[in-house]
């Protein structure tokens, strides 16, 4: 895919406001560590997670939401009315019906006119809304959309701290790992018609790839769907994941930079999404990136789902790292496997 008119005027965030570390967590999991024979340490250690963020236990998807995409309409100064499309792409819902979009939009005030819907594509859900809307603009349906995203991981945390205590067991921890790197956050990106931001980092185009025979690796969900009435389950087979990850990885990066013909020198910067510490090692790695021209924010932040990478991005560009003229690759991954990659002229 291949963009002429498309500009990212901003991306914008809500930082959610309790801190909470890995040791704090490795508290609660006081008992486990004892019976299965765990020193303190391992979750930071293993992952590279110092600490991340939660919400209030009252927070809902739809006011973090609305918040990051206020923080995006004042920093660009776009009327409401030129906003024709809002997707909220997040993991995390307010309702299974109506679309958190549609709380999302009221909050901030849009039109009538605005087309209004969710996207769900795990990790990806915030780079899909991007392209649907960077779509929308090159075919001149729109002038100006918005993609937002909201993620909590302080319930299904909690929630897997209390099975595993309820149930101490190595395997169960290894698949549980994963779920305790996550952390909260909302974002907003804004993607406008080049004619309304002439200053704005061009959004040049993208590939996405799947590998969709390896969608029992990573779930999350009631255990007998989403009409069930068991349980919540969420387990991950981080090595599995990893490995099939990286390798999808690879293949995408290299269509990507040949799509973009930047196959000869890569990218200058790139944004990828915060899974940890070994997760990065390994695709940097792979894709025989520096690790000097990746940003992260996994060490204090952990895995926000959908809003990982867009929140990387904006952090990285606030603390000058991503300087003008950069080629920057958004390179998303996520469960099922799909991989996305996004290139931008910043």
């Amino acid at each position: 895919m291949r963009y002429s008119r498309v500009k990212i005027e901003a991306i914008t965030y809500e930082l959610a406001p309790n801190v909470v570390t890995s040791a704090a967590l490795e508290e609660r999991l006081a008992a486990l560590y004892k019976k299965i024979g765990i020193p303190f340490g391992q979750l930071e250690a293993m992952t590279g997670i110092r600490e991340r963020r939660y919400w209030n236990p009252d927070q809902t998807m739809a006011d973090g939401a609305a918040r990051a995409g206020r923080k995006a309409l004042e920093e660009s100064n776009l009327p409401v009315e030129d906003i024709g499309l809002l997707i909220f792409g997040a993991v995390c819902r307010d309702n299974l019906e109506p679309a958190t979009a549609c709380a999302v939009a009221d909050g901030l005030g849009l039109s009538a006119h605005t087309e209004v819907y969710d996207v769900s594509n795990a990790c990806l859900g915030v780079l899909n809304g991007m392209v649907q809307i960077a779509n929308a603009i090159e075919l001149g349906h729109i002038r100006a959309g918005m993609v937002v995203s909201c993620e909590s991981a302080r319930q299904i945390v909690y929630e897997t701290i209390e099975k595993l205590l309820a149930n101490p067991d190595m395997e169960l921890l290894k698949t549980s790992l994963a779920t305790l790197t996550g952390g909260s956050g909302a974002v907003a990106v804004l993607l406008t018609d080049a004619s309304l931001s002439p200053d704005g980092h061009k959004l040049l185009g993208g590939v996405a790839r799947s590998a969709c025979e390896h969608h029992k690796l990573c779930r999350w969900g009631p255990e007998r769907g989403l009409l069930g009435s068991t349980p919540q389950v969420i387990e991950t087979h981080a090595i599995e994941v990893l490995e099939n990850g990286v390798a999808l990885g690879v293949r995408t990066y290299h269509d990507f930079v040949t799509e973009l013909g930047w196959a000869e020198h890569g990218s200058d910067k790139i944004i990828c999404h915060q899974v940890g510490a070994t997760n990065r090692g390994s695709i940097l790695k792979a894709l025989e990136i520096p690790p000097e021209r990746d940003f992260m924010t996994f060490e204090y932040l952990g895995n926000i789902g959908t809003v990982s990478l867009p929140i990387t991005a904006a952090i990285a560009d606030e603390r000058g790292f991503l300087e003008r003229g950069d080629r920057v690759g958004f390179l998303g991954i996520g469960s099922g496997l799909n991989c996305l990659m996004l290139g931008v002229d910043w």
